[in-house]
């Protein structure tokens, strides 16, 4: 019995990798490239529309690391297993790669093993093996939770109870006067709490900083 092929999308952003990787791996009987795209934001669409197995995903693209955003998202929202690709072998972004959910990282030189690799993806046999690597994934997500909640919890810790009240005011649309009016203080006491809120949580403008508060979860 034919099995049948592995459906591919290949994620990068130069044209002559993109075409030379394209006519390689059309070569291989048990791989069809399906689809293509030259930016995290077009293959998060092209995976809702389209049926892949293994997405190559370049991790650079625009001059910044794009695929691992990308990869977070198509991992989330597709059953496609992703393998990125780099020019590079940086711990740091091997780390991220991971992180974000991939089961494979590959250094462009080694093209020659790019198949073997899809048809390990496929198989579910990423060089790690799978049941550790779904733990260590798995563990990934768990410290970048956990991280997530420390910063918040630092953050809601440097902010005092007034300049919470303050942001979720400014959050809800009040103006600085009217805060003031509510607070019965002058209006510069207001703008010396705002210059402290942006100091600790960045933002040019204290609804910028209202907004972050709010996507944070500290309001």
């Amino acid at each position: 019995m034919e099995h049948p092929a592995i459906r591919v999308v290949i994620v990068e952003d130069d044209p002559d990798w993109l075409r030379g990787l394209h006519s390689y791996l059309q070569k291989e009987p048990d791989i069809e490239v399906v689809g293509q795209a030259s930016s995290g934001e077009a293959a998060v669409e092209l995976l809702e529309k389209t049926e892949a197995d293994v997405v190559l995903m370049d991790v650079m693209m625009s001059d910044s690391p794009e695929g691992l955003w990308a990869a977070a998202e198509i991992v989330k929202c597709s059953g496609a297993r992703v393998v990125m690709l780099s020019s590079m072998e940086e711990k740091e972004i091997i780390f991220e790669a991971f992180k974000a959910g991939a089961v494979d990282y590959m250094v462009k030189s080694n093209f020659t093993e790019i198949p073997q690799t899809i048809r390990s993806a496929y198989a579910n046999r990423s060089s790690i093996h799978p049941s550790v690597a779904a733990q260590m994934r798995e563990e990934f997500r768990r410290l970048k939770q956990l991280e997530h909640e420390v910063r918040v919890r630092e953050l809601k810790n440097l902010l005092t109870p007034t300049e919470i009240q303050v942001l979720d005011l400014i959050e809800k649309g009040h103006t600085q006067t009217q805060i003031a009016d509510k607070f019965v203080v002058s209006i510069r006491t207001i703008k010396v709490h705002v210059g402290n809120i942006l100091k600790k949580l960045g933002g040019k403008s204290s609804k910028e900083a209202a907004q972050k508060a709010k996507d944070m979860g500290i309001l």
